[in-house]
C-alpha cells in the first residue's frame, strides 16, 4: 500500500504525468513486496513553491508513505530513482527535489485495516 504525493511548480501534461506514472510504478519496487498494483499517486502540479529563497526554477517535493518499514538502502534507492525520474521526465534537477519518507503500521483500505 504505496502512497506518493507529489507536489510541483512545473507543468504536467498528460502525456508527462504518464511517464511519471509508470516510472514511479516500476521506482516503487525498491521497497520488498511493493508494486505498482497497489500504488496510489498524486500529482499536483503548477504550485506557488519557493526554495533557497526562489521560486524561478523547477522544484519538486515528494512524499513517499508506505505500509510497512523499510530499510535505508531501499530508501536511498527510491531516492535515487524519484531524483532521475524528475529530472528526466521534467527537466528538475535533483538538487530541487526532497523526498520524505513515513512508515505507517495501521493503513485501511476496502472497510478494514491490515
Amino acid at each position: 500500500m504505496p502512497f506518493i504525493n507529489t507536489i510541483t511548480n512545473a507543468r504536467v501534461t498528460p502525456e508527462k504525468e504518464e511517464l511519471l506514472k509508470e516510472r514511479l510504478g516500476k521506482a516503487i519496487e525498491a521497497f520488498p513486496g511493493k508494486s505498482e498494483y497497489w500504488l496510489m499517486l498524486n500529482i499536483t502540479d503548477n504550485a506557488k513553491m519557493w526554495f533557497r529563497g526562489y521560486n524561478n526554477f523547477p522544484m519538486a517535493m515528494v512524499e513517499i508513505r508506505i505500509f510497512g518499514s523499510a530499510d535505508s538502502e531501499a530508501c536511498n534507492k527510491m531516492t535515487a530513482a524519484v531524483c532521475e525520474v524528475f529530472s528526466e521526465v521534467l527537466g528538475i534537477r535533483g538538487d530541487r527535489v526532497y523526498v520524505s519518507y513515513s512508515f505507517h503500521n495501521e493503513w485501511g483500505w476496502n472497510g478494514e485495516n491490515f
